[in-house]
This record gives structure tokens, C-alpha cells and sequence, in this order.
């Protein structure tokens, strides 16, 4: 506004007019010095502002397709070749217990000796009746050689003939019979001398010397193992056993398994057991309640390393063509899912859910999520943000297996 450009009134005499003029000098100087301010302001803010980070420099890399074995371990239960519970077969007072815990027996080796005397006075009897009813045979053979010339002359009767060979029948029945009852006599006689059936280790001993024992005993004697081999039981579910059929060639579960590679049994302290396996048995069916199938794997164990009632786990080896390979390094987990970062054309990082089917070494197979070609942050991804923007770098073979070594 100018000074001179302002309406003044009439009635208004020089030094109102004066004092208006100044007054509105005044102002005009007092705005100017605001918006100057306000422009300097600005620049200063300007020049002060500082400049915007660099994106993050990381390395990425090419996802890959290739052939690969991935390793599935399921639970396993050892068992011996033959596990055998050691029962009496016939009642009595235990007069010798033979072996130890734990020892190793061998084939036929006496184990626990039962009282005999009772078994051996049967025996006796037996053979007494035995005696008796061959004495009677001879009498019954007499009889028919008397009264057959006699019948023949017709001085007897042919009654009398037929009675007395009938008679020598009976007698005849009655040694076989007698003899059945010696040969049962030997045959308890023989139960109280307790025997093993194979050769192998022997379990606890609840029954001490002195004991009364039983056939109808709940608790056996013993337990016997022979584990020269092991048997180690797993189960596969229906998924991983149509994957595990899909492996191999075969028109039939037979000709599978002679295909199959060795396995590997992974102890209770996670170290393998040094020597190999071969899957030779697959369950004739599912089971009901848990929906899997049990397979059986044996195990050669001269050492008597394993025993019955041992638990590990068996590590299989399923192979995998065009699979997709991702480090674990260069992944992130989060509510049970699994992410990775992919870069795309612009530079700009996109948190991407993975479907994980197995691992293989330090890396991941993936089902989905990405493709052959993708490019993924392979470290720093804990510092990421969705849509941020980064500098990739390409990584060597040989810088990748730097960072995952790290990791």
C-alpha cells in the first residue's frame, strides 16, 4: 500500500493527515520485513535438510532347478530278530536259576532247572503200567494159541476163541496207551530242565531261586533276544508312502524294495550307527487309527551294540529332479510360515511366502512361492521392510557358500 495513494478525508486537518501517512509507512515496512523473513526461513531450512540414504547394498541371488536327495527321518523301534519269552511249561518249585541278567546264552543252554522228582515218580508209574499191560498181552497171547488147536478139533466152542483174542486186542490197546502216558512222563520230565531256544541276551529274572513256578504264570521267566541282526519298525503315512512307491521301479512292493539304497539308523544321541540297512518288509496294510503303514528295516549288529527296546530314528533318502533350491539363511519364519525376500525389476524387496517339502543340505526344496530365475536377498533380510528399495549385488558360488557357512 502507498501513502500517497490513500484517501484522506475532508474534514481532517494537516497533522491528522500527517499522522496517518507515517502510521501507514509503518506497517507496509513492518509486512515487507515478515515475508523477507519467511523467504530466508526457507532457504535456511532448505539448506539445512539432509540428503536421503543410499539404498542398502545386498547380495542376491538366482534361484536354481536341480537334481537333489532330500533326507526324511521317521521315528523307529529296535527289536531283535527273535524276541522269545521264556515260560515254564510245567508247575513247580525253581531248584536252579543258570544264568545272569544280561548274559549272553546259547542255543539249548540251560537256563532254569524245575524240580523233577515229582515228573520222574510219573515217569516211573507209567513205565510200571506199561510193564503190566505187556504182561497181560502175553497172557491174552497164551490164551488164543491154547484155544486155537482146541477149535479146530472142535472141543471148545469158536465163542471162547473170539473172547479170548478180543482180549488180546484190549491188551494191545492197553500197551499203546501206557505208552503214550511214558512218553508224556518224559516229555514234562523234560520241561523241568528249561532250555533257550535261540542264542542271544537274556532279559531280567523275576523269578529267584525257590520260586514256585507255573505255565499259567502272567510274568515269564525271562526274555530272550537274539540281535546278531535288528529289526527296526517304522511308519511311513500315506503321502510320503506313495512318494516313497513313486521312487523306484517295480510292478510290485517285492521288486521295489530290491531297489531301494541303503538306510540310515540315527540313534537316541542323534549319531548314526555306523553300519547300513536295507528295507525288506512293507506291512500288508494301513492301520486304522493312525492312517500309516509300517515297514521294517534290518540292521546287522554283531557287536551286540543294539538291543531289543532301543529307539532312533531312520533317515531316508528320497531323490528329487528340477527341484527349486533356497538357503535356509535366506529365509525368515513367522507364524509358522516361511518368507523370503524377492527383488524385483525396480530394485524393490517383496516379502514372499514359500511352500518348504524338505531340506537338503543348508537349503530348502520349494513347492511354490517362486520360480526358476527369482531373485532373493540372500542375507540382511532381518532388517528388511516390505517394498523397500536396495542396490543388488550378484554373488559368486563361492560367496554363497561364505554366507550360508556364517549363517
Amino acid at each position: 500500500m502507498n501513502a500517497e495513494n490513500i484517501r484522506i478525508p475532508q474534514n481532517l486537518n494537516n497533522k491528522n493527515v500527517q499522522q496517518i501517512k507515517t502510521n501507514t509507512k509503518m506497517k507496509n515496512v513492518i509486512i515487507t520485513s515478515f515475508i523477507l523473513a519467511l523467504v530466508l526461513s526457507s532457504c535456511a531450512d532448505k539448506s539445512q535438510a539432509p540428503a536421503a540414504p543410499a539404498p542398502p547394498l545386498l547380495p542376491v541371488l538366482a534361484i536354481t532347478s536341480e537334481n537333489t536327495t532330500t533326507d526324511a527321518e521317521y521315528p523307529a523301534s529296535i527289536q531283535g530278530t527273535v524276541d522269545v519269552e521264556i515260560r515254564p511249561q510245567v508247575s513247580g518249585n525253581l531248584e536252579r536259576v543258570f544264568v545272569d541278567e544280561g548274559a549272553y546264552v546259547t542255543k539249548g543252554q540251560t537256563l532254569f532247572k524245575i524240580n523233577e522228582r515229582p515228573f520222574r515218580e510219573q515217569l516211573n508209574n507209567a513205565l510200571a503200567s506199561l510193564h503190566a499191560y505187556e504182561a497181560a498181552l502175553i497172557n491174552a497171547q497164551l490164551e488164543v494159541d491154547k484155544l486155537t488147536p482146541l477149535v479146530q478139533n472142535k472141543v471148545v466152542s469158536d465163542y471162547q476163541l473170539k473172547t479170548a483174542k478180543a482180549s488180546q486186542k484190549i491188551a494191545a490197546a492197553n500197551i499203546e496207551q501206557a505208552k503214550a502216558m511214558v512218553g508224556s512222563a518224559k516229555i514234562n520230565l523234560g520241561y523241568t530242565n528249561v532250555t533257550a531256544p535261540v542264542s542271544g541276551y537274556i532279559g531280567r529274572l523275576p523269578k529267584k531261586q525257590g520260586s514256585l513256578v507255573s505255565a499259567t504264570d502272567v510274568e515269564p521267566l525271562t526274555n530272550l533276544s537274539d540281535v546278531h541282526e535288528v529289526f527296526a519298525y517304522f511308519s511311513l503315512g500315506e503321502t510320503d508312502f506313495i512318494n516313497f512307491k513313486a521312487q523306484y521301479a517295480g510292478n510290485s512292493i517285492g521288486d521295489k524294495l530290491k531297489k531301494l539304497p541303503p538306510v540310515t539308523l540315527i540313534l537316541a544321541d542323534n549319531n548314526a550307527y555306523p553300519q547300513t540297512g536295507k528295507i525288506d518288509m512293507v506291512d500288508g496294510q494301513f492301520d486304522k487309527t493312525t492312517g500309516a503303514i509300517t515297514l521294517r528295516a534290518t540292521f546287522p549288529n554283531a557287536g551286540g551294540t543294539l538291543r531289543s527296546g532301543n529307539t532312533g530314528k531312520i533317515r531316508l533318502g528320497l531323490q528329487h529332479d528340477d527341484a527349486l533350491l533356497v538357503p535356509q539363511s535366506a529365509t525368515v519364519e513367522m507364524q509358522d510360515k516361511v518368507f523370503v525376500f524377492t527383488v524385483n525389476k525396480d530394485n524393490k524387496v517383496n516379502k514372499m511366502p514359500i511352500t518348504v517339502i524338505g531340506k537338503s543340505g543348508t537349503n530348502y526344496l520349494i513347492k511354490d512361492g517362486v520360480k526358476t530365475g527369482d531373485q532373493i536377498v540372500l542375507s540382511g533380510i532381518d532388517k528388511l521392510q516390505e517394498g523397500q528399495v536396495i542396490q543388488p549385488e550378484k554373488t559368486s558360488p563361492s560367496k554363497v557358500a561364505q554366507i550360508i557357512t556364517k549363517k
